[in-house]
């Protein structure tokens, strides 16, 4: 089975949260009609919970695709807020995977989740402003491993 992972950053251009839902509905096609049927999301807010809830969105039509979250650690969403802890939930109760890296915080389990993300992936969909970031380092990670990877940025920014 071919699989995709997401990454990108926690914070959203403003401009960018009207045309990224439906750049990520087009990417998740892409991924389908290349053979991914595994979707890996590291549940991070942002990026990474918008393209998990578009690929549940796109598991009703296609039954056959599969969510895996990828976390870091149990205790992800403990500084989080409210709203954000309760899509976080939601995603959790409705993954078909959830694999942890770690049960606590610690220096290097993000890196780690990072590196599952970018060595499992067949493609690497990323939404991705800033070269030092763990999103920038989790697509260098696919690239150095030859994997093909699509920043969404600039697409919403073009639109």
């Amino acid at each position: 089975m071919r699989v995709c992972s997401f990454t990108g950053h926690r914070q959203i251009k403003r401009t960018h949260t009207a045309p990224l839902p439906e750049l990520l509905d087009r990417a998740v096609e892409y991924a389908y009609s290349q053979g991914c049927r595994l979707f890996l999301s590291g549940g991070a807010v942002g990026f990474d919970t918008l393209a998990a809830r578009r690929v549940l969105a796109f598991r009703v039509t296609h039954p056959d695709v599969e969510l895996e979250l990828v976390l870091p650690c149990l205790n992800q969403d403990e500084k989080w807020t409210d709203p954000q802890k309760d899509a976080y939930a939601f995603l959790l109760s409705r993954a078909d995977r959830v694999r942890y890296v770690a049960e606590e915080y610690s220096e290097g389990c993000m890196r780690e989740r990072n590196a599952i993300l970018a060595s499992e992936a067949d493609l690497l969909i990323a939404y991705i402003s800033r070269p030092s970031s763990g999103s920038a380092q989790t697509a260098r990670m696919a690239e150095k491993l030859g994997k093909r990877v699509y920043n969404l940025y600039p697409a919403a920014d073009g639109l």
